[in-house]
């Protein structure tokens, strides 16, 4: 039995904002006498919108009526009315997601996209929805290795490591293609990025707001920037600018990275050499393109290329798994329902390490989905194990509560979805260890990855079994 339905994936960056309406086929692909459990099986990309410059006003805020009017436009174009459309997400990613009234634009929005998940997100996690989209986790899974996507936008490069389809780290840098903007005709300075004035005050660089472009020197700024994203990836750079140039943090680089992909708006510009006026965008971009193209990463590691470019953080939007938790599970029910809840999926080898490394592992992927320092609520997901000992147990749900410790001190409910079936032990553990009526849901049975993002619904079947909606971000 198969279902098509209209979704639209609206992209609201840093430079740029974008919006792709697809058409899902999805099935239901259990048996007669099982839970329902929907796939897609299919999906067509139907119009594809122009990509627009992110309209920011003077006082760098999102002008969420021209956001909208735009919306509106691309839907005039593609001839679809707004009741058409069942599911949507939209992803308000780099610069954007800090500015004030992000909120603002997702209410705006909201009649535009039918159910629809909604993302602002910080550095790592916009590091982790490019590196999905360019489907690097795919390519590291088929051929057994690891992968670090570099996705260059126009204010930051997101850094994704995924190693045999698992995620394992994220890096974010001050480095894009618009940290200069310049006239496309006289080569005169309009807007130079803060981190960029200190290297060029350091360097007494001859570049300066007003003035026309001094080529020599944009060139060597252009390669300081080019030699903090080798050493990023592990080329021994020892650059002066690489703490100055990490939005938050680099990678841990403590494995190896043996293949590299580009996406963002500036790896067209690596990959396309046929752009003959290399201000044609009124910024540096297809400048850092080429410096790049001619860097030690393509020497010195595997540089793979990307299912997508530009639009590799525009989403198909999601696909609903609807799916109830086994019936072993352990919840607080005042805290139910809950939506739109980003998963954070451990890596398999993650649960094999030490209670004490494990904690670690934990505390450092929840700092993943911060947003301007602030901890946001997240549904951790672990494989656990079919018959794990008690004292085992024990291990995970210290692991658990010490590493979401600054979940708890903000009271925000934790969320645990097992695969193995083992959520009853888990939570009781965890109830017993939780301060003393502290909202949590423990469920099992629910299989997840990153980049989707959960809806708990309220209990049914005399409160044995929990709705729930996986929503899968689908890439074009």
């Amino acid at each position: 039995m198969s279902d098509k339905i209209l979704s639209v994936g609206i992209d609201l960056g840093t430079a740029t904002t974008q919006l792709i309406l697809s058409e899902l086929t999805i099935e239901n692909i259990s048996s007669l006498f099982t839970v329902p459990r929907v796939s897609i099986t299919d999906k067509k990309v139907l119009y594809k919108s122009e990509i627009i410059f992110t309209p920011i006003s003077d006082q760098l805020l999102i002008e969420v009526d021209r956001i909208k009017e735009f919306v509106m436009s691309e839907y005039a174009k593609a001839g679809i009315e707004k009741k058409d459309i069942q599911m949507g997400a939209v992803i308000i990613t780099g610069e954007t997601a800090r500015k004030e009234n992000a909120s603002q634009v997702l209410q705006a929005l909201s009649g535009y996209a039918g159910d629809f998940v909604v993302a602002t997100a910080g550095p790592d996690l916009e590091s982790i929805i490019a590196g999905k989209g360019a489907c690097s986790h795919q390519y590291s899974q088929e051929h057994h290795t690891s992968v670090a996507n570099i996705d260059i936008g126009g204010g930051t490069s997101n850094l994704a490591v995924f190693r045999e389809g698992d995620l394992i780290d994220t890096g974010c840098f001050d480095i894009g293609g618009r940290l200069i903007k310049l006239d496309p005709t006289t080569h005169r300075i309009s807007y130079i990025a803060p981190k960029l004035q200190t290297i060029i005050s350091d360097k007494n660089l001859k570049l300066q707001v007003g003035e026309v472009v001094n080529h020599a020197d944009l060139d060597r700024l252009i390669q300081m920037m080019v030699e903090v994203l080798e050493q990023s990836v592990g080329i021994d750079n020892h650059s002066p600018y690489y703490d100055l140039l990490q939005t938050n943090h680099g990678l841990k680089l403590n494995y190896e990275i043996k293949c590299v992909s580009f996406s963002g708006g500036v790896a067209d510009a690596i990959l396309e050499s046929s752009l003959t006026n290399e201000f044609q965008y009124g910024d540096i971009g297809i400048l850092l393109g080429r410096a790049l193209r001619k860097s030690k990463i393509f020497d010195q590691k595997r540089v793979i290329k990307s299912a997508e470019t530009i639009r590799a953080t525009v989403v198909g939007a999601g696909s609903h798994t609807t799916d109830v938790s086994g019936s072993t599970i352990t919840y607080i029910s005042d805290v139910l329902p809950i939506k739109n809840v980003p998963v954070l999926k451990l890596a398999s080898s993650d649960e094999r390490e030490d209670k004490e490394t494990l904690t670690e592992i934990i505390r450092d992927k929840v700092e993943w989905f911060t947003l301007e320092n602030e901890v946001q609520q997240i549904a951790l997901a672990i494989n656990g194990e079919k018959s794990p000992s008690f004292t085992r147990v024990v291990e995970y749900t210290e692991a658990i509560i010490k590493g979401m410790q600054k979940s708890i001190e903000k009271r925000l409910p934790i969320l645990v979805v097992v695969r193995e079936d083992m959520a009853k032990v888990l939570g009781q553990c965890l109830h017993a260890q939780l301060p003393k009526d502290y909202p949590f849901v423990c469920i099992d049975s629910v299989d997840v990855q990153n980049g989707d993002y959960i809806d708990i619904g309220n209990p049914v079947i005399d409160g044995s079994v929990l709705p729930v909606v996986v929503k899968t971000l689908v890439f074009n």
